[in-house]
């Protein structure tokens, strides 16, 4: 076979993994933004804040339940000795979750009562959250070990049946048993249970847990995800945390109708992850062989992807009011002025996906939490300033400068992470 036989095969695997992943991410997706409409005409404002401050509080915990172990186990599939190790390492990442849960969960409650009053939530909540993100997380280490072997089907069809268990229960429990807001609550932490275990036996069939101790794999996974903790927590407080201080200064009902503009928002989110799952693997095999016309092309297509992200922001300051009135209905009318910047956001984020993967390939994650913390933080500041002044659009602006500062701080760190011809493409040499 020829060498221009072999990358055309290559691009092919390449976009047949992206569209495979887009369909799955598209139907994964469109379960809840099926829900969405239903659930806005039966929960007020509100109650669906109430949900938000669930999700939200799932999202803080991310960071320290399992303590990023995961994306370890991702980058140990490329390394030399990965198919001999694999299964103790992946023990090995089961064992710091089980241990970081027990602590997140014994500090929940303590402070579960504090917590319940912030959130505007049952102190239950508050417990079922933290089960629900180390479900959550035996789901993602399942993902992971299929996304890493390119097999975007069996990726798909688990990431389907997530959202089909999460849509079904809640569908139930609030259309017919009325449960209110707690039932997309109940729905999701159920859903994440039951699927967490069908994840966690299939790992087992195909021989990929071992528990042993191993103390230098639960060294080598805590020195790739520890230093991530911030760059976690600084994404949380880019993306997540705007809920708890409109919340906060707004109400529950602004957070309701804020929650429902980012979920719309999400559909740009969709492509970009699903393209990224696709890319991450086909990228990591191109760098390690270091070939500089290869680099020089991949920076050429990350080019014509930006352009392409930002046409579809533009589009979305156009449609996106009307969208909110026929998807969620007339209660949610405020959202459609703040639809197009959270956009705009949304595509920054995508943005930043193309130029983040070389600070992972690189293994130097410490540097990239620096930056991801800085604009988390600056964020925060945003947030405390412009909500007084201008209620969910000062919010929604504080989330587009902010992932602009990411993206572009991100983009000059992966550039002496792992150096690519961004400015000299066109030459020969890189």
């Amino acid at each position: 076979m020829t060498d221009s036989a072999i990358a055309s095969g290559k691009k092919k695997s390449l976009a047949s993994g992206a569209i495979v992943y887009l369909a799955s991410n598209i139907l994964n997706a469109s379960i809840p933004f099926l829900l969405l409409p239903i659930l806005t005409r039966h929960l007020e404002p509100s109650e669906y804040g109430q949900v938000a401050m669930f999700q939200l509080l799932i999202s803080a915990l991310t960071a320290f339940v399992g303590l990023n172990a995961v994306g370890a186990a991702n980058r140990k599939y490329f390394d030399e000795d990965a198919r001999k190790e694999m299964p103790s390492y992946i023990g090995a990442c089961f064992q710091i979750l089980a241990v970081s849960f027990l602590l997140v969960s014994v500090f929940l409650l303590i402070f579960q009562d504090w917590l319940a009053g912030a959130l505007g939530l049952s102190p239950i909540w508050i417990l079922l959250a933290a089960v629900s993100s180390g479900a959550s997380f035996v789901v993602r280490m399942r993902l992971g070990q299929w996304q890493v072997r390119k097999q975007a089907l069996k990726y798909g069809a688990l990431q389907i049946l997530l959202s089909l268990f999460n849509g079904t229960l809640s569908l139930v429990l609030v259309l017919a048993l009325s449960y209110g807001p707690e039932g997309p609550m109940a729905g999701q932490t159920v859903a994440s249970i039951i699927v967490g275990g069908i994840a966690l036996l299939l790992l087992i069939k195909d021989g990929l847990v071992h528990f042993s101790l191993r103390l230098d794999q639960v060294k080598d996974a805590l020195s790739f995800g520890v230093p991530l903790i911030p760059h976690i927590g600084g994404a949380f407080l880019l993306s997540t945390v705007d809920r708890f201080f409109i919340n906060k200064h707004l109400g529950l009902d602004s957070a309701g109708v804020y929650m429902v503009a980012v979920q719309i928002t999400m559909a740009m989110s969709i492509c970009f992850d699903a393209f990224n799952k696709a890319y991450v693997p086909w990228l990591f095999e191109r760098l390690r062989a270091n070939d500089s016309a290869t680099k020089r092309r991949i920076v050429k297509w990350t080019y014509a992807y930006f352009v392409i992200v930002l046409m579809m922001a533009g589009m979305a300051f156009l449609a996106g009011p009307y969208a909110i009135t026929l998807i969620a209905g007339e209660k949610y009318a405020a959202a459609g002025a703040i639809i197009g910047i959270l956009t705009l956001g949304q595509a920054f984020q995508g943005m930043y996906l193309m130029v983040t993967n070389y600070i992972f390939f690189s293994k130097k994650t410490a540097r990239l939490s620096m930056v991801t913390i800085f604009s988390g933080v600056l964020n925060v500041g945003l947030l405390l300033l412009l909500i007084p002044i201008l209620g969910l659009q000062g919010a929604a602006i504080s989330f587009v400068l902010a992932m602009a500062i990411r993206f572009v701080s991100t983009w000059w760190l992966a550039s002496i992470s792992h150096p690519m011809p961004w400015f000299n493409f066109r030459n020969k040499e890189v």
